[in-house]
C-alpha cells in the first residue's frame, strides 16, 4: 500500500511543479497563448485533485500504527494544493479583468472592489467547506477506528471461546482416562485375589496330600 501511496506522491509533486511554473507564466503572456495556457492548468489541477483522492484511499487502507505519518504527509498535500488553487484563481481573475480592460475601457475598472469582495467571500465559502470536510473526515476515521475495534474484540472473543471448548473436551479426556485407570487397577487386584487364593487351595490341597501319604504307613 505505502508503494502506491508513494508512487501518487511521485505525480503529485510532477504536476504541482509543473503547475507553479505554468501559473507564473500567465500574467507575462496573452491571446491565445493565454487561453491555452489557463485550461492546461486548470485540466493539471483536476488531476492533483484525483491523485490526492487516491492518495486519501491508500492511506485509509494503511495500518493504524503507521496511519499518522502519512496522514500527516497528506495533510501539507491538501495545503500546497489549495496554495495553487488561490495562485491560479488570482492569475485568472487578473487574466479576466485584462480581456475585459480590452473590450470595454476604464468602464471595467469600477467594477474591481466588487470582484475583490467577491474574491473574498468566495475564500471564505472554501475556507468552510474545507473544514466541514476535514471534519467529516475525522468522523470516518473515527468511525474506522471504532469497526478495527469491535473487529478485534470479536476476534479475541472467538478465541477465548475455543479455548473454552477445547478445556472441556480436555476434562472430557481426563474423566474417561480416569474411569479407564480405575478399571483397570480394579481388574489387576482382582487377579492378584484370585491368584492368592488359588495358590491357598494349591497349597491345602499339597498338604492334605502329604498327610494321607503320611497317614496311610
Amino acid at each position: 500500500m505505502s508503494s502506491d501511496f508513494e508512487t501518487y506522491e511521485q505525480d503529485f509533486g510532477t504536476i504541482t511543479a509543473e503547475v507553479t511554473n505554468k501559473i507564473g507564466k500567465i500574467p507575462k503572456i496573452s491571446g491565445e497563448e493565454k487561453t491555452q495556457l489557463v485550461l492546461n492548468v486548470d485540466k493539471q489541477l483536476e488531476e492533483v485533485r484525483e491523485l490526492l483522492e487516491q492518495m486519501d484511499l491508500e492511506v485509509r487502507e494503511i495500518p493504524i500504527q503507521s496511519r499518522a505519518m502519512y496522514n500527516s504527509r497528506l495533510k501539507s498535500y491538501k495545503q500546497e494544493v489549495e496554495k495553487l488553487e488561490k495562485d491560479f484563481k488570482r492569475s485568472r481573475i487578473a487574466y479576466s479583468d485584462e480581456v475585459r480592460n480590452e473590450l470595454l475601457g476604464d468602464d471595467a475598472i469600477s467594477s474591481e472592489s466588487q470582484r475583490a469582495h467577491l474574491l473574498d467571500n468566495t475564500e471564505r465559502l472554501e475556507r468552510s467547506s474545507r473544514r466541514l470536510e476535514a471534519g467529516y473526515q475525522i468522523a470516518v476515521e473515527t468511525e474506522q477506528v471504532g469497526q478495527e475495534i469491535l473487529a478485534n474484540l470479536h476476534t479475541d472473543r472467538e478465541k477465548i471461546q475455543r479455548a473454552r471448548e477445547r478445556l472441556r473436551e480436555t476434562d472430557a479426556n481426563l474423566g474417561k482416562s480416569s474411569r479407564v485407570l480405575t478399571g483397570m487397577l480394579r481388574r489387576i487386584i482382582q487377579n492378584r485375589i484370585l491368584v492368592f487364593v488359588l495358590g491357598g487351595i494349591i497349597l491345602l490341597t499339597i498338604i492334605l496330600a502329604i498327610y494321607l501319604n503320611l497317614r496311610s504307613h
